[in-house]
């Protein structure tokens, strides 16, 4: 069973930074590529980066913070991160760790990221 747990969140002052992990389990982790989206309030879930698995390379961002997130992997603990600094109180919402499997779409339980101006 695929299960994604998500760590990290919280709340921070605008221009600080904050480190999401997402933790994988019943699934091959290095061959999925994994995503990371996010919700605000009212609004719809959105794409925010992505990082591929070992047979490919790429790690697509959001224009909305290209420059200021960083998305990684670390294989051996079957971990994605997602590095986010210069927050701004736009960036506030629930955070979701994703990975698609075949046709399924798996997501972790969320996790809130506030910033406040």
């Amino acid at each position: 069973q695929v299960q994604l747990v998500e760590s990290g969140g919280g709340l921070v002052q605008a221009g600080g930074s904050l480190t999401l992990s997402c933790v994988a389990s019943g699934m091959a982790f290095n061959r999925a590529a994994m995503g990371w989206f996010r919700q605000a309030p009212g609004k719809e879930r959105a794409f925010v980066a992505a990082i591929t698995g070992i047979f490919t390379s790429g790690t697509p961002v959001a224009n909305s913070v290209r420059g200021r997130f960083t998305i990684s992997r670390d294989n051996a603990k079957n971990t994605v991160y997602l590095q986010m600094d210069k927050l701004t109180p736009e960036d506030s919402g629930v955070y979701y760790c994703s990975v698609r499997l075949g046709t399924s779409d798996y997501w972790g339980q969320g996790i809130q990221v506030t910033v406040s101006s």
